[in-house]
């Protein structure tokens, strides 16, 4: 017996890093199914090959209304029902500070980086809040240290991260008593997140940068970078009736404290 027993999910994002941990782990606690909404068809046949007809899965881009509908669509199509949408596709924008960023380049980049974290969470709600209404679901979004802390990316990620946190609560606010909506807060976690074209950063990954798990560890005073499957349960607990069923508009931070950041002395 799991937490999400005979539950079906939604996750965007979801064939790599925290997306593809939370959708491991919704199957894991008893989901009977998830759809999937990923960037491209290597990411589906990745899904494909590892989930069978546990998943159903959507080809597409967060930014795009119809490919939220078709994948809202597809999973109830292929499971029945849809439970809890879990938003998780993001971007990051690499600490392109204000002095780094040249003129023309500003604009593109805040409409890149916000499309994709603020833009794409509103439209997988917009698509999926009928379904939810039917079985009282959830939504549940990915945050980040950086929606409530500076110094977690350069001014137009964490802009659009504390973006995240505003559209959370209105969420909360218009979507009861029917559906609750909650997020969870990572903070610096060993997971292949991409910058954005507009910075040429398309194929950097943030995992990938030099001496980054060692500051993460370094910053917090729990000593260690999060891999993406230490993040999940807060995703099972706010998904699950039994276990929150009077949580809404809440966001479970899962930075290793990064509030009381610095590692204290020894004594």
């Amino acid at each position: 017996m799991g937490w999400l027993d005979n539950d079906v999910a939604l996750v965007t994002g979801a064939n790599s890093g925290i997306g593809l941990a939370v959708t491991r782990r919704f199957l894991a606690e008893g989901a009977a199914g998830v759809g999937v909404l990923v960037r491209n068809a290597q990411g589906a046949d990745a899904m494909r090959a590892e989930f069978g007809g546990r998943v159903a899965i959507t080809v597409g881009d967060v930014r795009s209304e119809d490919a939220n509908a078709e994948a809202v669509e597809a999973t109830v199509r292929a499971f029945g029902k849809l439970d809890t949408l879990v938003g998780n596709a993001g971007v990051w924008d690499h600490f392109a500070t204000l002095r780094k960023l040249d003129r023309g380049v500003v604009s593109a980049a805040f409409r890149e980086v916000f499309d994709v974290n603020v833009l794409g969470y509103l439209l997988a709600a917009h698509a999926a809040a009928g379904a939810l209404r039917e079985t009282r679901g959830s939504m549940i979004f990915t945050l980040s240290n950086s929606s409530f802390y500076a110094g977690g990316g350069g001014p137009v990620y964490v802009a659009s991260k504390h973006a995240c946190v505003g559209l959370i609560r209105q969420l909360a606010y218009e979507l009861a008593p029917e559906i609750r909506v909650n997020g969870v807060a990572p903070g610096g976690t060993v997971t292949p997140l991409k910058g954005p074209e507009s910075l040429g950063k398309q194929e950097s990954r943030l995992s990938e940068i030099p001496g980054f798990s060692d500051a993460v560890a370094n910053s917090v005073p729990l000593g260690f970078i999060a891999q993406p499957e230490d993040h999940t349960g807060h995703y099972v607990l706010l998904a699950s009736r039994t276990n929150s069923p009077a949580t809404t508009a809440a966001i479970l931070q899962s930075d290793g404290g990064w509030e009381v950041r610095g590692r204290p002395g020894r004594r």
